[in-house]
């Protein structure tokens, strides 16, 4: 039984070390590229206008297709009404 618990307790530290280190190893990568990030920002500022405008062009497209798709659907709803309306009268009637 002390074996198996002391089985336990080195995987739990061992657990706690790796977790230790992923939690340092995240530190180390946010503090290294910390200036590449500060070096791009202006970049980023720059770009962002564009990416502003290719985001409004892309929901204008995913609107006028939706419509369309919309447009499109509703004659054939009529349709589909018109050709099962007898059929379900029938039904409803017998």
């Amino acid at each position: 039984m002390g074996a198996l618990i002391s089985l336990f307790i080195l995987f739990v530290m061992a657990c706690v070390a790796m977790a230790l280190f992923a939690f340092a190893l995240k530190i180390v990568f946010k503090l290294v590229l910390l200036p590449f990030r500060l070096l791009l920002l202006p970049l980023k500022l720059l770009f962002l206008p564009i990416i502003a405008i290719a985001v409004i062009v892309k929901l204008a497209l995913l609107l006028a297709v939706g419509a369309v798709v919309f447009a499109i659907l509703i004659p054939v709803a009529v349709l589909l009404a018109l050709i099962a309306a007898p059929f379900l009268i029938a039904a409803a009637v017998s």
